[in-house]
């Protein structure tokens, strides 16, 4: 036993590389796991940097000065922010608003359809439609004294976002300003023989910039295309939707069948079984498959292109981590596993 593991340190863990890479990894994880919710700000102002920093590089390209571009760039993100908060955020808690002013109708208009079910499909008994209406019954009295509870626990919450709101752009700012000094200065802690850090890093600043750009902008189409076609075919709470399905495509294949759902049900109890709801469906059908054949593959192309299964579980245990940024980052966290795993040196065993 002692032997096989000796022989398994030898071929992963001899190269000096390979500590140092090691030590870089668990030093990073270690703060993100323990001092994540302090530092969320921080990493929220990376993100928005890297996602910035794509534009500044294009107009530098083009002659521009690097001050000149992070402030025009910044100016740009200040004003989109002030009509994310001031324009859409407004009409989206209104819908949603309404949404709860309707949702007891709702649940009512379901309950009788649930109680014609032994009607149409003998397989199904009164008393098994019964059980299932008490249990809805009982989740709906928790869900609304949970709202109530979570209104008031939340006033922290709201101070905290206010803080956040202002201390987030100015981060973004310095970060896009002095992002040779950081940079810098992280390398000088760095012992100077660094080439498997370097090579993981650069493959990774690659990797993350480029999702994270196509992961926004995939989020604007989707939205904005999905909201036109909502208001064309007149669904109710049009914005709210079309921000939920724009949000969705955070996660590949879950995200798609979950948001689904609220779109049918609000469809069918608006319409029932009509030509507008069939119109509907066909149309956000079309979209989402438009979204995953021609738009993801466009956006995506220089990504490693990860299994299905490996999304699904980097989503899974990322965002049992991390929360809604470990499922933002759930696939630049796998691609950051596969390449560490391709670039690992490894030293084979001498052979007789």
């Amino acid at each position: 036993m002692i032997e096989l593991v000796k022989t398994w340190y030898n071929r992963y863990f001899s190269d000096p590389q390979a500590i140092i890479l090691t030590a870089v990894l668990v030093i990073g994880a270690t703060i993100v796991l323990t001092m994540g919710d302090m530092l969320l700000p921080v990493l929220a102002s990376i993100v928005i940097a890297y996602l910035l920093e794509g534009v500044v590089r294009r107009m530098q390209r083009y002659g521009s000065k690097r001050l000149t571009a992070v402030i025009l760039v910044f100016a740009v993100f200040v004003a989109f922010l002030i009509f994310l908060f001031f324009g859409i955020a407004p009409l989206v808690s209104s819908q949603l608003s309404e949404l709860f002013t309707e949702l007891p109708r709702y649940l009512t208009q379901g309950q009788q359809l649930l109680l014609q079910l032994p009607e149409i499909y003998s397989f199904i008994s009164e008393k098994q439609v019964k059980e299932l209406n008490d249990l809805i019954n009982r989740e709906i009295t928790g869900l609304g004294s949970q709202i109530v509870s979570l209104s008031f626990s939340s006033i922290p919450g709201l101070i905290t976002l206010a803080v956040y709101i202002f201390l987030v752009p100015v981060l973004v700012f310095l970060f896009m300003k002095d992002k040779e000094r950081i940079w810098q200065w992280f390398g000088e802690m760095l012992p100077k023989d660094r080439t498997l850090v370097s090579q993981v890093s650069d493959e990774m600043d690659l990797q993350l910039g480029k999702y994270i750009r196509g992961k926004f902008f995939e989020i604007m189409v989707v939205g904005v295309v999905t909201y036109i076609g909502f208001a064309i075919l007149g669904i109710k709470y049009a914005i709210l939707l079309s921000v939920l399905v724009g949000i969705s495509v955070l996660v590949p294949y879950i995200g798609a069948a979950v948001v689904t759902i609220p779109v049918v049900l609000i469809a069918f109890f608006q319409w029932g079984w009509t030509n507008e709801f069939f119109w509907l469906i066909g149309f956000f059908g079309i979209s989402q498959a438009l979204d995953g054949t021609i738009l993801v593959p466009w956006l995506f192309s220089g990504l490693v292109n990860l299994h299905p299964i490996a999304i699904i579980v980097s989503v899974l245990v990322f965002g049992g981590l991390w929360g809604f940024w470990g499922v933002f980052f759930a696939i630049p966290l796998a691609t950051l596993v596969s390449a560490v795993i391709h670039a690992w040196p490894r030293i084979e065993a001498a052979t007789e």
